[in-house]
């Protein structure tokens, strides 16, 4: 075959042999780019002597290091001051004075007026359940015991010109009546100390709010009914030394008022009034397949509207799962998006500032891998092979077994696996 020099433009023979060795050229340089092509797909290659086809590999070399990898998990919640519940008011009439909400109301505070005449707030935790004062009853035996004294059979105190008895006796022990008004021949009248532990409980409310000259034990006598008269002085009440059923309301500490069941002029009902705590909380609807997490006492982080992040603690675990929207019993928990509510208490108010609710988001620690080899999880490759690997800064590869990821990071383990060896993060 001839060909045409293109300089000169003669024709020459090429020569013999040359279309057995343009063949082999051919077939060498076919079977080099598939090399190429292959280790670049790896990622195995690279390197100063590579060609425009395959660039110098770039990136970054970082240590492997020895760390602790935390697992954190985030839930939405909602910030505030929890549930409201209705106040246990007892009195009866009509309603003449309500709070305004979020008023914060405190021991001896009045929670609201029933036919203008105060409830007021006190701490306890038994509840009202009967009037408080002195009760005093006519006694057959009295008038006989005047009728005896007027033929001088009286026993000492009785039969007084002015038909009284010692103030000792009036005041002493409610174990037995003390009878007052004795020889007046119309019925002694006896008087009886209330005792219990609702009547110490109010008592130590009583001289909380400085009304004092008692003593604050399980019975009330004739210096407690003193002591009611001035509060109720202090009040604007009736200087009864008797204190209703309904005068009284006694809750764990202070509260914050919430939404008024009832308006003024209306008669007033269990739910005239609701409160809640004054400490703000966050409750949190977690799922019931994945609330391991919420246990009382856990330590969590709340991240609050503005980005700040304050601590808090689970307090309590509703122990009744609620059904998603749109799905009920067994059905909704097959679906997975039952939920219990997980109640969050925030020890330090004021690092939550001003807020008084919104939407939050709760941090809690999952899982957890101490003193583990780490490397970013950049780093990870995938081999060919399957599994995933790290690119040390040779260019070689290795294989590693990964583990927990977490702050991105992530769990690295493995044979040639070693602190400190430096591994490539790729661009």
């Amino acid at each position: 075959m001839t060909r045409i020099d293109d300089e000169s433009g003669t024709v020459s023979e090429p020569p013999r042999g040359g279309r057995g060795r343009r063949t082999a050229l051919i077939a060498l340089a076919v079977v080099v780019v598939a090399a190429v092509a292959v280790v670049g797909a790896l990622g195995l290659g690279g390197g100063e002597d590579e060609g425009p086809s395959a660039p110098p590999r770039a990136g970054s070399l970082v240590p492997v290091t020895r760390a602790t990898l935390t697992e954190r998990t985030e839930v939405d919640g909602q910030l505030g001051y929890g549930t409201e519940i209705p106040l246990p008011v007892k009195a009866t009439g009509t309603v003449t004075g309500l709070p305004e909400a979020g008023t914060t109301v405190e021991r001896g505070d009045t929670l609201l007026r029933v036919d203008d005449r105060p409830v007021v707030l006190l701490y306890g935790s038994l509840p009202m359940y009967r009037d408080l004062g002195l009760t005093t009853a006519e006694s057959g035996a009295g008038a006989e015991s005047g009728a005896g004294a007027a033929d001088g059979e009286a026993a000492s105190g009785e039969g007084k010109p002015d038909g009284g008895t010692d103030d000792t006796a009036a005041a002493g022990p409610a174990a037995t009546p003390t009878p007052t008004g004795a020889g007046t021949g119309a019925g002694a009248a006896t008087v009886t100390e209330l005792k219990g532990m609702d009547v110490l409980q109010f008592e130590t409310n009583l001289a909380a709010l400085g009304h004092t000259g008692f003593t604050v034990d399980e019975t009330f006598t004739a210096k407690t009914a003193d002591a009611v008269e001035r509060w109720q002085k202090s009040l604007g009440m009736p200087e009864t030394g008797t204190v209703g059923i309904g005068d009284v309301i006694y809750s764990a500490g202070k509260v914050r008022i919430g939404r008024p069941g009832v308006r003024l002029g209306e008669a007033v009902t269990e739910n005239a009034l609701t409160y809640t705590g004054t400490a703000r909380k966050v409750v949190v609807n977690a799922s019931a397949a994945d609330a391991s997490w919420a246990v009382r006492g856990t330590a969590v982080r709340v991240r609050l509207p503005d980005g700040r992040t304050v601590r808090g603690e689970v307090a309590s675990v509703g122990r009744q799962a609620s059904a998603p929207e749109g799905g009920s019993g067994e059905d909704g928990a097959e679906q997975g998006g039952a939920t219990v509510p997980v109640t969050v208490t925030i020890k330090d108010q004021k690092s939550v500032g001003r807020l008084e609710s919104g939407p939050v988001t709760v941090e809690y620690v999952g899982r957890e891998a101490k003193d583990v080899l780490t490397v970013p999880v950049a780093a990870l490759v995938a081999l060919a092979e399957g599994g995933h690997g790290l690119e040390t800064a040779d260019g070689g590869f290795i294989a590693v077994k990964t583990g927990l990821f977490a702050d991105g990071k992530v769990e690295v383990s493995g044979s040639a696996v070693r602190a400190g060896l430096k591994v490539r993060i790729p661009e």
